[in-house]
């Protein structure tokens, strides 16, 4: 089957009914109903606001592809678990431009509530998943529990993390990237929790398998159906290292590549028709702000579709690398920038606003190491932030600008915990820290490094509270008003579906105290 790029108000119109009840015309459950279970990738929600949330799902076939034809699919929203108090219900068309899933928006419910929700196709219902809305944009909340994880490549490890993420009740769980590995499996398995026969990611199609696997996975599924998610992507959605335009290929052939999977990526989230920024999915438009009424706005970043090339990469290379310090002027341009000019600005005007509105804590959601790192061997990462000086310099002033002392940046990527306060400048590692952030492990993905290394870098680096390699799990947020404690959750053994999950470490943050103090 061949599939052509969707135009954007098409596809705009077809998501404007989906929230909307009775709205498919009669002849559309004229459609064969399928004859078995097919919600086998379960269900999710994600992006609450105060009135409502996006629900998701996706229509799999029993064994081989759907056919070439939309299917409707009805779903209902309740405030309890036997739906005897249904508050919205409607219907929407699973199509095959969109591998068979469907994205409802959901407005105009009550804001702070939790709410219960399912899809029927015939006979088949879904499991039933949790949704949330926002507190008001006036009021303030008591707590915010909030998950933040990345990295899940489905070779490396079981998702017992997020088993125990499900447990751990959370109001909002933030994935921060590498929700699916493009890699095939390596040729020799030893050492890998377990194994797939899919090739490396290429299609439409390949991509589409390669997320049916992961949304597979059943501890994963009960994460998603247990509180809505926000998410945004980092680079293995596409290609390991990929920048803005720039990938492996040429230019044609990784816009491809590129398309395929941003179409992929937005097809199997809980995302909603604003994210479409077209034509096709030549673009989507993940950052996004989320307020958590008065206690914290979210700032979701994109730090890969807008970033320049990384400094003195090599054509065609596999991944970006690093660079002896003091070797590669493209470093130092002033111009080079991680998320873009427009990002840059909507962010700063997003920070002034946080202060102007009063936010108690300002939220920096993006995919990787902020803080600088400076390696006792003279290298310098490309592809995290160390690679873009002169961009991390403005956001740091920017924050010092508008919410020095409570701001926190969240990320991932490196398959390691840090720890750290944000320096005011990067050349001044020991003088004044304008913000506190946490940058988690990964769900299963490994690390690559060794502690020795990391004890050496953190010697150097006085701003490093704490920096582990060996560690997989996520990090665990709560938040209110007066105080900011983040645990960081480790899993006892990624080779075990039924592994426990314990606690590493716990610091805490005071606003109007930049950086964070660990726990006894």
């Amino acid at each position: 089957m061949v599939h052509t790029p969707l135009d954007r108000r098409y596809f705009l119109a077809l998501a404007a009914q989906t929230a909307v009840a009775g709205t498919l015309p009669r002849s559309a459950w004229g459609a064969r109903a399928l004859h078995h279970d097919p919600f086998g990738l379960g269900v999710a929600s994600g992006d609450p606001s105060p009135d409502g949330f996006i629900l998701w799902t996706r229509l799999l076939g029993d064994g081989a592809p759907l056919a070439d034809t939309a299917l409707p699919v009805r779903w209902e929203v309740a405030e309890d678990a036997a739906f005897r108090r249904i508050v919205q219900r409607g219907s929407a068309m699973a199509m095959p431009e969109l591998g068979h899933s469907v994205h409802v928006e959901i407005k105009g419910l009550p804001s702070g509530r939790w709410y219960h929700y399912r899809f029927h196709h015939g006979a088949a219902t879904s499991r039933v998943g949790q949704a949330r809305t926002a507190p008001a944009l006036q009021d303030l909340p008591a707590r915010l529990r909030l998950v933040f994880a990345s990295c899940q490549r489905w070779e490396h490890g079981y998702y017992a993390a997020w088993a125990n993420v499900a447990r751990e009740a959370p109001d909002l769980v933030l994935f921060l990237g590498d929700y699916i590995y493009e890699y095939a499996t390596p040729t020799d398995p030893m050492g890998l929790a377990r194994v797939h026969a899919l090739r490396h990611a290429s299609t439409l199609a390949d991509f589409r398998d390669r997320y049916a696997l992961h949304k597979s996975d059943p501890q994963l599924q009960t994460a998603h159906a247990a509180c809505p998610w926000v998410v945004t992507w980092d680079d293995h959605e596409v290609q390991n290292d990929w920048a803005g335009t720039t990938g492996r290929w040429d230019r044609a052939g990784f816009a491809d590549l590129r398309n395929a999977g941003f179409q992929a990526f937005y097809e199997h989230m809980p995302l909603g028709a604003a994210r479409l920024a077209g034509p096709g999915f030549a673009a989507l438009q993940l950052y996004r702000r989320l307020a958590w009424g008065q206690l914290a706005q979210l700032h979701v970043l994109d730090g890969r579709q807008y970033r320049d090339r990384q400094a003195c990469r090599r054509a065609n290379a596999s991944g970006a690398g690093a660079v002896p310090a003091g070797q590669c002027a493209e470093l130092e341009q002033a111009t080079r920038s991680f998320l873009g000019g427009t990002q840059e600005r909507w962010l700063d005007a997003g920070l002034a606003q946080d202060a102007a509105r009063g936010a108690r804590w300002s939220v920096l959601a993006q995919q990787t190491l902020f803080s600088p790192r400076h390696y006792p061997s003279g290298i310098q990462s490309t592809d995290t932030w160390d690679g873009y000086p002169a961009a991390r310099e403005r956001l740091t002033a920017s924050i010092a600008r508008h919410t020095p002392a409570r701001t926190v940046v969240l990320g991932g990527d490196i398959h390691q915990n840090y720890v750290c306060r944000v320096p005011k400048k990067a050349q001044a590692l020991e003088g004044p820290a304008v913000a506190s952030e946490f940058c988690g492990t990964s769900i299963s993905s490994r690390s690559g490094a060794t502690q020795v290394k990391l004890d050496a870098i953190v010697r150097r680096n006085p701003h490093i509270l704490l920096a582990r390699c060996g560690e997989r799990g996520y990090g665990l947020a709560e938040i209110t008003p007066t105080l900011w404690t983040t645990h960081l959750q480790v899993v006892q053994d990624p080779m075990r579906m039924d592994s426990t999950v314990h606690t590493l470490a716990s610091f805490v943050v005071e606003p109007g105290q930049p950086g964070p103090v660990r726990e006894a």
